[in-house]
């Protein structure tokens, strides 16, 4: 008997936690973070439903915290298995999981100075050194290759093109075959290749994002071409907030693009985020992944000036445009970008460009949203400056997207789980594969178990 557990990403987008359990294993597929509104973070400090010392081994999808950001937590409180994930995934890891335990100290810190938690002292969630420790338990396997892990229990790693290292994964139990997606990407992406489609499986857990959206078929140059020619006239300044993993590279490609051809004027164009620097480097160190060359990902990652300390971060708001600034974060939830819009915000000649989805309950949102000021730092800023939103620039396949990739697959499972999207979204992908498969297909709660027999 196999029992699925849905632990995380269940009628949320975030906190992606699948649990397998047969006989006296238990293997959990992500080990994800919940990030996002309040009510969604305080999951990360619930009582886990299993102890972790119990749970025999991890496979992650991909490196997204909200994919993989609990693995330091779940160490921290006994876990002493494997941590399996692709070279990429696990070099990613190395990254991004030291600094959510860096930022989870700076946040108890913050509060514990100012007296704004109810407990006293507030703690971090896990610790920057925690979440280096944790990397000891990552064994990394490559795509396509085969990893028996049990007696009778294998699984493989399945190329999912979302961002560096991304996969599908498909476990077999036995002569039962499980299939979780991960985050799809997109077939036409101008940097990775196009997922892999899935084998045959018994069972389908997949993802559904954009599950009632399309994405806009616009080229995100074009825009971004005409925002930069606007404001070198203005000698105004635009501020891009951006994610590290991806986006950033992205939005790079898309300037590496326009400055080859000469479509844009030559305005200085700084990337001041010390980890999309980091993960530039490994852009360059897996370019067997992705479409460009090692030559190509060097051009690429040397269209902006990178910016590292702390002073040079400081000293880029005392300058004058016009000028590109990329800085993380994507949705503006923390990070240097908050000092560049409190900085350049208020003022009528800056732009704003918001590239990708924005989470309920997010600076992003409130701006998209037409908000004329966001709470930084404890105080409001006026915000005067023209905010765009750049179309297309998702790394999430969108409905349509998903059912072509699904088509390619041939599969004929006996039930599918919609999972990691919102209530709207997973239920209107629901009904799109019922009524173009005529798949068993559910959306299941979180804590919801099912037999897979």
């Amino acid at each position: 008997m196999i029992s699925l557990q849905f632990l995380g990403g269940a009628g949320t987008v975030t906190g992606s936690k699948y649990l397998l359990s047969f006989g006296d294993k238990k293997i959990l597929v992500d080990c994800g973070l919940f990030q996002g509104v309040k009510s969604l973070r305080l999951q990360n400090w619930e009582r886990f439903p299993v102890n972790p010392s119990e749970i025999d081994a991890i496979i992650l999808t991909h490196a997204h915290i909200d994919h993989s950001g609990y693995i330091p937590l779940f160490v921290k409180n006994g876990f002493k298995g494997r941590v399996y994930s692709t070279p990429a995934t696990r070099d990613l890891c190395e990254i991004l999981l030291p600094d959510a335990g860096f930022l989870a100290e700076e946040e108890a810190a913050y509060l514990n100075k100012h007296k704004k938690s109810k407990h006293s002292p507030a703690l971090p969630l896990f610790t920057l050194e925690e979440a280096k420790a944790s990397l000891s338990s990552f064994e990394t396997i490559p795509f396509n290759s085969i990893k028996d892990i049990f007696s009778n229990v294998r699984f493989e790693f399945k190329y999912a093109g979302h961002i560096l290292g991304a996969s599908s994964v498909i476990v077999t139990i036995g002569k039962i075959r499980i299939g979780f997606t991960g985050d799809v990407g997109r077939p036409n992406n101008p940097i990775f290749f196009e997922p892999t489609p899935m084998p045959p499986v018994d069972y389908l857990i997949t993802e559904s994002t954009y599950g009632n959206r399309r994405h806009e078929s616009v080229d995100p140059s074009l825009e971004l071409e005409k925002i930069i020619k606007e404001v070198e006239l203005s000698k105004g300044v635009i501020v891009i907030p951006s994610f590290a993993v991806g986006r950033a590279q992205e939005i790079m490609y898309y300037l590496w693009q326009l400055k080859k051809s000469h479509r844009i004027p030559a305005i200085p164009m700084y990337l001041n985020s010390p980890m999309a620097t980091d993960v530039n480097a490994l852009f360059i160190k897996h370019h067997e992944l992705h479409k460009l060359s090692e030559a190509e990902s060097k051009e690429l990652c040397h269209v902006v000036k990178y910016v590292r300390s702390v002073e040079e971060s400081i000293s880029l708001n005392k300058k004058s445009g016009p000028m590109l600034i990329i800085s993380a974060s994507g949705m503006i939830s923390g990070g240097r970008v908050l000092h560049h819009i409190k900085q350049f915000g208020p003022l009528e000649s800056t732009v704003i460009v918001l590239a990708g989805f924005q989470a309920a309950g997010t600076r992003g949102e409130a701006l998209e949203g037409g908000s004329s000021e966001i709470k930084i730092h404890g105080a409001y800023v006026p915000i005067r400056a023209k905010v765009k939103v750049l179309g297309n620039m998702s790394a999430h396949a969108d409905y349509c997207e998903i059912v072509d990739w699904l088509k390619g697959s041939q599969l004929k499972p006996k039930a599918v789980f919609v999972t990691h999207g919102e209530a709207s979204a997973a239920d209107a992908l629901r009904l799109r594969l019922t009524d173009t498969f005529g798949w068993n297909c559910l959306v299941p709660v979180q804590g919801q178990s099912v037999e897979l027999t």
